[in-house]
């Protein structure tokens, strides 16, 4: 059976680094001076170093709402409970008030995350140690359910900014290195689930060609369908992984991250037929949106290298348009990971 090939821990780092800015930060340098033999000690040293500088900045605090029985009043007086009270002979007021509180979900994320990393066998003692003097701060803060997180409801706002790079890695550590039961120490694929990884794998692509490529303009761009009536209800978007564009000059690429880089039946190799379909659709419809401009619009299926002997390396014309299909090696320098991904900009537009 195929599998995702192994990725050196150094190269994850950096890919965390990309597609969360804070991570480049001096602040991390110690981090990314460090050799790292497993993922553990990896998020482990990352999670350390965070919750140091935000305990510098402050721990965020918002209201909470309480309801509490007192002996003076405080806020608000609740009506039918404090009538309750007296008819048990009880003198006290029943009061609902907010108050600012570190008790928050962003907070609670973090020591429920520190505490599981605590209890793990393969996360270092250095690296405990550090996170049990942070816990000395959040005395005030509870520990919850990491099952029954909602990540999907979290929002980030100003005063709580900086805790968005932290509860992704929170995340990353509570969905994957804590819960599977895989063992492996160097395979991505055994830390986080492939779809998580995906997501990894196309924030940093798109983030590595914001950084160093300033004058094109990158993003993850929907593109409009060529419609001839302009009716497009119940149309689904096209959203891009990534699209890349110089003027009349534009490249769309699809970032994917499988165990298997082909389909294979009856001994014959061939691409995901979904995955082609897709980015051609991209790129016709984009190619539309220009009319009788001159113009040039490029698709590419990047896959992640796997163990398997057979790796896709074509670049394919359909109508004028060239459809790349190629792998990235990420258990090599990422020195050479990135001569590539420099190597793809320039055949598109510096050719």
């Amino acid at each position: 059976m195929s599998k995702q090939s192994p990725i050196l821990i150094k190269n994850i780092y950096y890919m965390l680094a990309y597609a969360f800015r804070d991570l480049a930060q001096e602040k991390y340098a110690e981090i990314a001076a460090e050799e790292f033999k497993d993922m553990h000690n990896l998020m482990a040293a990352i999670l350390a170093k965070g919750i140091s500088v935000q305990l510098k900045q402050g721990l965020y605090r918002e209201y909470v709402s309480y309801q509490e029985d007192l002996l003076v009043l405080h806020g608000k007086i609740n009506i039918r409970e404090t009538i309750r009270n007296r008819l048990a002979n009880r003198q006290a007021l029943n009061c609902e008030f907010d108050e600012l509180s570190e008790n928050n979900i962003y907070n609670q994320i973090l020591k429920t995350t520190v505490t599981l990393l605590l209890k793990h066998s393969k996360v270092d003692d250095k690296y405990k140690d550090i996170l049990k003097k942070s816990l000395l701060f959040f005395d005030n803060v509870e520990i919850i359910e990491p099952k029954q997180i909602r990540w999907g409801d979290i929002r980030f706002q100003r005063n709580n900014q900086s805790y968005r790079m932290l509860l992704s890695i929170c995340q990353l550590i509570i969905e994957g290195m804590l819960i599977t039961t895989e063992a492996g120490n160097i395979k991505l694929a055994r830390f986080i689930d492939d779809q998580q990884m995906c997501r990894l794998y196309e924030k940093f692509i798109l983030e590595y060609y914001k950084h160093h490529y300033p004058q094109l303009t990158v993003k993850a761009a929907q593109i409009p369908w060529a419609l001839d009536d302009g009716i497009g209800t119940m149309l689904p978007l096209m959203q891009t992984d990534i699209s890349i564009q110089q003027g009349n000059t534009v490249l769309i690429i699809d970032a994917k991250y499988y165990s298997h880089t082909t389909q294979a039946q009856f001994g014959k190799h061939t691409l995901h037929s979904q995955n082609l379909y897709q980015i051609f659709t991209y790129v016709k419809n984009k190619e539309y949106s220009f009319g009788d401009q001159e113009h040039k619009v490029a698709g590419m299926l990047l896959y992640a290298q796997t163990d398997e002997e057979i790796q896709p390396d074509n670049t394919y014309k359909f109508h004028g348009n060239e459809i790349a299909v190629k792998t990235l090696d990420l258990n090599q320098e990422f020195k050479y990971i990135a001569d590539k991904m420099n190597k793809i900009i320039a055949s598109v537009f510096y050719s």
